[in-house]
């Protein structure tokens, strides 16, 4: 089929942006990350990741979800390229 481009907002625990992105570098190799201030101090790391149509989300969502500090992970969208 296509390629698909997920972007998940994965919710830290607060203060470990720095270990949380290095360790999402490193086992999951984001094609894209950005941190995002929610409200209050709270913030969020958007990551994107580009794979094949049939591939799916899950073993991503799955890999962000082990990652320590990592509270919550939802999808917040998903196109085709």
């Amino acid at each position: 089929m296509g390629k698909v481009a997920t972007v998940f907002k994965v919710y830290i625990e607060n203060g470990k942006e720095a270990e949380v992105s290095k360790a999402i570098k490193e086992k999951l190799k984001p094609n894209g990350m950005q941190i995002e201030e929610v409200a209050f101090g709270i913030k969020v790391l958007k990551v994107m990741f580009v794979h094949e149509d049939e591939e799916g989300s899950t073993s991503f969502e799955d890999g962000l979800r082990k990652i320590p500090d990592v509270t919550e992970v939802e999808i917040e969208g998903e196109s085709l390229l």
